[in-house]
């Protein structure tokens, strides 16, 4: 018998102490006052004048870096004063930049920018700044900053590297066109839900078409899809999204996707918490957990939150571990959303099986060895295990079979079953925690896997898979996929 619970929401986690805040800075037409004219002020100038600030330069000399780029500057005008600066320059400055060799001018630099109320960087001299610049991928407006606090500018590189070959440069041009399109989508006269539905059409677009220069063709189409959905655009939804085993960048584009859209995530204990990290901040966050002979909340219970919600206009995501669609009671939901006039979709996900044999480096089929793969529960909806077991199958020698939520009844499952035929000495497996940074892995025989798991007491949830292809998981197997994951 389970006790009883009721859903219960979740606070956002408070956010972790940050070494420095991002903020953006609006220069366009703002004067800057850059002191110094180095290779390394001439990149500082460069990057003020990209993001629109007139740059006076004060230097009495300037490096030929930074004639080059006063001669041709990317946006905002750089004019060099062929002096050394004096604290009336940075009177109304948005922002002041110096380049100096000793901590003695850096110190007289940022104390008369301070004495001004101008925010000060001094280049190479972090004891000095009230800011600092950080490593940039440009898609401009899509502008992406990253910081290591001065500790490790090679690794901050080396992230920018990475986000730039992830970052088709395409996107530049959809996010113009959002800037261009903002106003056009507020005088639409569609309501808060279909604007919001604008955009989600948008976004999905320009992910899958980076590549493609944005239109007005695009614009209208979006615009006409909307309105397309009458009153319905104000209906809630319901999506059903596998959050797959445990490891979150086994989450699908998809189901990123309806995370981040989300108004209400529905999650079960299974979930790793990681995973709740893709969704945005403001949606409100509820436990609905189902736990093994431990307390639950009521099937109908969920059903009845999550219809309620969509009725009133939000945009639920019901988040399960694995994928919804095996051994997750999806049925159920679609059948209750359903009845209720509720709109439903499906995202699916890695389910534990693909999620544990990847992870350990095994096949769950193979050529000669396992002509069939087979999913099983551990037991039935009363907590026992199931009596409908199809058990030549499960004996058959040419299967795998990957058997969920076996830990109450696999010691009888597994008796019966070697009556039924199957051989005690089949290779099998147990992972916990399958995928996830703490997963724990127990080989045997089937034969002897009950005995061996029950003195284990291995932290759930647990998966058994057995077949010939588990044969690959002994110790060195394991070993190595240890190493592959770290």
């Amino acid at each position: 018998m389970t006790d009883d619970r009721t859903p219960s929401e979740t606070r956002p986690a408070r956010m972790e102490p940050l070494a420095r805040l991002p903020v953006f800075l609006a220069l366009d037409n703002k004067r800057a006052v850059l002191a110094g004219g180095s290779a390394a002020a001439a990149w500082k100038a460069e990057l003020l004048s990209a993001a629109g600030a007139r740059v006076d330069v004060y230097a009495a000399e300037v490096s030929d870096e930074m004639a080059a780029i006063v001669a041709n500057p990317p946006r905002g005008a750089i004019m060099v004063r062929k002096r050394t600066w004096n604290a009336a320059d940075l009177a109304g400055a948005a922002v002041a930049i110096g380049a100096f060799e000793d901590d003695a001018s850096a110190a007289d630099f940022a104390a008369a920018a301070r004495s001004a109320g101008v925010p000060v960087n001094v280049i190479d001299r972090p004891a000095f700044c009230d800011f600092a610049f950080g490593a940039i991928v440009n898609r401009s407006p899509l502008v992406i900053g990253i910081s290591t606090d001065g500790a490790a500018p090679v690794f901050a590189q080396a992230i920018r590297a990475k986000l730039e070959a992830m970052l088709p440069q395409g996107f530049a041009a959809w996010a113009a066109a959002a800037q261009r399109w903002r106003a056009a989508v507020k005088a639409s006269g569609l309501p808060f839900a279909g604007r919001r539905k604008f955009w989600h059409l948008f976004t999905a677009h320009a992910v899958t078409h980076a590549d493609v220069e944005p239109s007005d063709a695009d614009f209208e189409r979006f615009i006409a899809e909307v309105k397309g959905q009458g009153a319905a655009v104000e209906a809630g939804t319901v999506t059903l999204v596998g959050a797959g085993p445990g490891d979150p960048e086994l989450l699908t584009l998809r189901a990123v996707r309806a995370l981040q859209s989300a108004d209400v995530i529905l999650f079960d204990d299974l979930v790793s918490r990681d995973v709740l990290d893709f969704a945005r901040r403001e949606a409100r966050k509820m436990l609905v957990g189902k736990t093994g002979f431990g307390p639950s909340c009521k099937q109908e219970d969920i059903n009845a939150l999550m219809v309620g919600l969509a009725k009133q206009g939000k945009r639920v995501v019901r988040l399960k571990g694995g994928d919804p669609l095996i051994f997750g009671r999806a049925a159920e939901e679609i059948d209750a959303c359903t009845k209720a006039g509720i709109a439903v979709d499906v995202v699916p996900g890695i389910t534990a099986a693909q999620g544990a044999a990847a992870s350990l480096g095994l096949t769950l089929t193979g050529r000669g060895h396992a002509r069939r793969l087979q999913y099983v529960t551990g037991h039935a909806c009363d907590g026992r295990m199931p009596d409908d077991i199809d058990w030549k199958a499960l004996a058959d020698a040419a299967t795998t079979t990957a058997i969920y939520m076996p830990t109450r009844t696999l010691a009888e499952l597994v008796t019966k079953a070697l009556t039924e035929g199957l051989d005690p000495a089949t290779p099998a497996i147990a992972v916990a925690r399958a995928t996830r940074p703490d997963q724990q892995v127990l080989h045997a025989a089937i034969g002897d896997l009950p005995r061996k798991l029950a003195a284990a007491d291995l932290p759930g949830p647990v998966l058994v898979m057995l077949g010939r292809t588990i044969a690959r998981a002994d110790a060195g197997a394991v070993r190595a996929a240890r190493q592959r994951r770290g």
